[in-house]
Parts: structure tokens; sequence; C-alpha cells
């Protein structure tokens, strides 16, 4: 099922949809079913790597590109047809390596949708917590995500609750193993905006690259 060129719509699963909309990058994003996506990274050369997002079907969803050589480490969340939705930026000198997604090609504050940090400095488990760009006092984290780094598996919680609105795991191939990518599996719950997702499992991919060095 395709809604444009510029905005394929996910293929169609089952499910009953969250009672509230999980809205955070845009509207548009929100399907009344799951939605089972595949990130799967493209290796470039100094490093750098873009990520294209497909559903079940093989149908391009986003593409995520990444901005060679930059002071801040810089990725955009773009549409099929190229039009960028988000900024991901790594925010530099920050001791829990955090991230700040903003809306389009802005880097202003206050277009920033989101932001997402590692729960504490040292861990043994993925933790990052995640928050909204109005939620300016930062006490309690809108989302959460747990997971474990040795199985590349988290699951996104909405704020401190038990309440589930995605689930991610790395998908293990013999051309992934050769090529040291990754292939992400995501399953988004319905009515939860699954572009904002995407760029929460591009941030922690992001983050979690960091502790293959000094962090």
């Amino acid at each position: 099922m395709n809604s444009g060129q510029s905005n394929p719509t996910p293929a169609m699963t089952s499910s009953q949809p969250l009672e509230k909309p999980v809205v955070v990058i845009g509207p548009q994003f929100l399907a009344q079913y799951p939605v089972d996506l595949t990130i799967a990274s493209k290796l470039l050369t100094l490093g750098e790597n873009n990520f294209s997002v497909t559903d079940v079907n093989g149908t391009l969803i986003f593409k995520l590109k990444s901005k060679l050589l930059s002071i801040h480490d810089r990725r955009f969340l773009q549409d099929a047809a190229g039009k960028t939705l988000a900024t991901l930026r790594q925010k530099i000198a920050t001791a829990h390596r955090r991230w700040e997604v903003f809306r389009g090609e802005s880097t202003d504050a206050k277009d920033l949708l989101f932001s997402a940090k590692k729960s504490s400095i040292i861990q043994f488990k993925t933790g990052l917590d995640v928050f909204l760009g109005s939620n300016t006092s930062e006490n309690v984290p809108d989302f959460k995500i747990k997971g474990t780094w040795k199985e590349r598996s988290c699951t996104i919680y909405l704020g401190e609750s038990n309440t589930i609105i995605a689930q991610m795991y790395r998908r293990h191939t013999v051309k992934t193993a050769l090529l040291d990518a990754d292939n992400f599996a995501v399953t988004v719950y319905p009515n939860v905006d699954y572009a904002f997702v995407v760029a929460l499992v591009v941030v922690l991919d992001e983050i979690n690259d960091d502790r293959r060095g000094d962090d």
C-alpha cells in the first residue's frame, strides 16, 4: 500500500493501536497496525555509512545519509524521495554521549524534536533516556530504551512505564558479517510514529558504536 512516491506507507500486518498516538516527527508516520521495518547500513569510505529503511515488501520507506568530515557527527533522515525530515547531531563534550534530533535540516534549539543520552556513564546493558524538545527540565524521560549490548536488541518504552512502543534486534547474515555492517529488524507498534523510532534506532546504534572505542 503506497500513498505516493515521496512517502510510501509500510505494508500492513495486524494488531490494535495505542489509545493515545505517539507523534514526534509527524502524524503522517502513524499506522493503525504494527509496522515491520529493516534498517540496513551501506558502508562508505572514511568509516562513514548510510542506512536504507525498507518494509516487509522491500519498499524503500526512509534513507539516512551521513555528512562526511563534519565537526559534529551528523545524519539526515530522509523520506524515499530524498526530502530531509530530521537532522541527527551528536552533542560534543558530553559525558553521556548525547544526540540531538531537529526538525528538517535545522539545528536551531527551537526546532529540537528530542534528545537521547545514555542512562548512566558506565553501563553493561544498553540504556538510553529520551527527552522531547518540550521537556526542558528532563526530570523524567519521555521514553526509555533498554536492551542487551551483546545481543544488540532493545525495547523502547513510553516514559517510565512498561508500555512498549517498539522493539528492535540485530539481524545476522553472511553479508553483514563479511562487511561488518549493521542490519536491524524493527517492529513499531500501532499508533506510534515510525519515523521517530527509526531515528531512535540510528541514535542507539551511533551511541553503541562509541562503546567499541574509548567509551
